[in-house]
């Protein structure tokens, strides 16, 4: 049956996240055919608005306020609690970022709906919509599907297809009062440490980096190979935990789940904490001097060796084939 499914967009430094359009192919799946609206918090909304559109939306929502450009808890509730009220959607589709993961259990609540958190896979059966997220730190999946109420799921990035850009497409683009009351919290300045580089939440290829990098310093072949491969640089903990790197960059159970096209492990033994985080990217190789470690079962393919002679030779390869193309 048709729905209206409101997708919420996510803009973070500016730029809208790839999510965004994974969450509207979501929303596409629930609605069956229905309505996909968009949603938009922040300001100069309108280009991020349009590429919604051109990336399936029918038509997007944007509310305009100062205050909504970071996440603050009580503000993105409000906002969004009087976007559900003016739109009674079916559905309703956030990113499982670290702003959604806050954000969706309070929307829940307040629409007494049910939800299906950290959704790796939407499809239609019949006449329901099954979810599919991952449980156990990864190690088995789990299927679900709405009954009654609210249709309602946050989705990980890189894991649900997001629809196929068309310029083409047009929609109406419509303001929404989100004027903002009585909060117990506001954001005067956001300090945080540059780890620059692609976004490691969103990054296609990841290069990683355990405690057999052995310094600070033997991050730099990792930096370089992500570089040349357009990706991000990520680490175990127990690479953060020996101050090699910043705790930002760490991947497993308690860091950053990442789920890319492509992941490099340097030097990782690979600890069940670790593979919690990536152990359902598309593609795994390991590098790493001990044959028996735990990381090669579960790389798809594996190089026993030592880090520091094998990144280069990626490096100055993929460098090659690079400038040949």
């Amino acid at each position: 049956m048709a729905k209206k499914v409101l997708a919420l967009g996510e803009v973070k430094d500016g730029e809208l996240r790839n999510v965004s359009f994974e969450a509207i192919g979501a929303a596409q799946t629930i609605a069956d055919g229905g309505e996909v609206v968009g949603v938009l918090f922040g300001e100069n909304l309108q280009a991020h608005a349009e590429a919604m559109i051109q990336n399936g939306a029918d038509r997007v929502l944007i509310g305009e306020s100062s205050e909504l450009n970071v996440y603050v808890t009580d503000a993105y509730t409000q906002a969004l609690s009087k976007v559900l009220d003016e739109e009674s959607p079916e559905g309703l589709v956030i990113p499982h970022t670290s702003a959604g993961k806050d954000l969706a259990p309070r929307i829940a609540e307040k629409l007494n709906s049910g939800l299906v958190s950290d959704v790796v896979g939407v499809e239609q059966a019949g006449d329901e919509i099954i979810f599919t997220r991952p449980i156990y730190s990864g190690k088995a999946f789990e299927q679900k599907s709405v009954t009654e109420g609210t249709v309602f799921a946050t989705i990980r990035p890189n894991n649900v297809a997001a629809p196929a850009k068309d310029e083409s497409r047009s929609g109406d683009i419509t303001a929404v009062d989100v004027s903002i009351s009585d909060l117990r919290t506001t954001i005067k300045d956001v300090v945080k440490k540059s780890t620059g580089g692609v976004d490691l939440s969103e990054a296609k290829v990841i290069v990683a980096g355990g405690r057999g990098v052995k310094s600070a310093e033997g991050f730099k072949p990792l930096e370089e190979l992500a570089d040349v491969l357009g990706g991000a640089v990520g680490a175990s903990r127990g690479a953060c935990d020996a101050e090699y790197c910043d705790y930002s960059l760490q991947i497993g159970q308690t860091g950053k789940v990442v789920t890319p096209d492509l992941y490099i492990a340097a030097g990782i033994s690979g600890a069940i904490q670790h593979l919690a985080g990536m152990s359902n990217s598309k593609v795994i190789v390991a590098i790493n001097k001990d044959p028996e470690a735990p990381i090669f079962e579960v790389a798809d393919y594996g190089i026993v060796g030592d880090l520091f002679d094998v990144i280069p030779l990626l490096t100055e390869e993929l460098k090659k084939v690079k400038t040949e193309a």
